[in-house]
């Protein structure tokens, strides 16, 4: 299961990125503070809280301090867009577990967010992992990777075994081999950004990794069966 993480800021543009960034994660955003709260005063199963400074009606070191109040143990990230020491020292001084400078990269951010829910117990050190476990972490290893020109060889060192035994293992307790199921992740990317964002097709071709926009064509029509074009000019049916 994904770790869920809730993700509050009042910038729409990060809101829809970043499970898009991040896939590997459960993403559930708020736009502000007192949305948050509403969220967090219900039982939840999140791992993890990731929040701005600067929100509007409730400042995020305000809400920080009501999160601790309602579930001391859950880690919270704080984000700003000024890069002063000045905040950074406030925000950990009022319990933040951690923070992030804006802008951020991807990698910056995973590094944060990994470190935080090891600590806090939502993560395992692959040595320490079970089969399953590891499983599910290279599942998680190419989702959270799909933008990205992953290799078996890159999946098997993130938990530890060799390349080939991953590779007969993974196919065993997924029914799928590898490179399948990294090619079924980057066409569920491709059905979401078609279905959810602007992207051209060359944009959403170059940003799952393709040399060129034909090759991604061809390949999303084999496995979802119509065009991009098509599938994005269809809406699901409401059941």
């Amino acid at each position: 299961m994904r770790p869920k993480i809730l993700l509050v800021d009042d910038n729409s543009g990060l809101r829809e990125d970043f499970p898009l960034w991040l896939p590997e994660y459960d993403v559930t955003a708020a736009a502000s503070a007192e949305e948050a709260l509403a969220i967090l005063r219900k039982p939840d199963s999140f791992s993890l809280v990731i929040m701005d400074v600067y929100l509007p009606g409730m400042d995020g070191l305000k809400a920080l301090e009501r999160i601790k109040a309602l579930s001391p143990g859950k880690p919270v990230i704080i984000m700003t867009g000024f890069s002063t020491k000045d905040i950074a020292v406030h925000a950990l001084t009022a319990k933040a577990d951690n923070y992030l400078e804006k802008p951020f990269g991807v990698k910056e951010a995973r590094a944060v967010i990994e470190k935080e829910l090891a600590r806090a117990g939502g993560l395992s050190r692959p040595e320490d992992m079970g089969m399953d476990a590891k499983i599910e972490h290279v599942r998680g290893f190419i989702e959270g990777n799909c933008f990205k020109k992953i290799t078996l060889s890159d999946a098997a060192a993130a938990v530890s075994l060799t390349p080939k035994y991953l590779s007969k293992v993974f196919r065993e307790r997924t029914g799928m081999g590898f490179n399948d199921y990294k090619l079924k992740v980057k066409m569920d990317q491709a059905r979401k950004m078609l279905r959810t964002s602007g992207l051209t097709l060359k944009q959403i071709s170059a940003r799952l990794g393709y040399a060129n926009t034909e090759s991604f064509i061809r390949q999303f029509e084999r496995i979802v069966r119509t065009t991009p074009t098509r599938y994005r000019g269809t809406r699901p049916k409401k059941s």
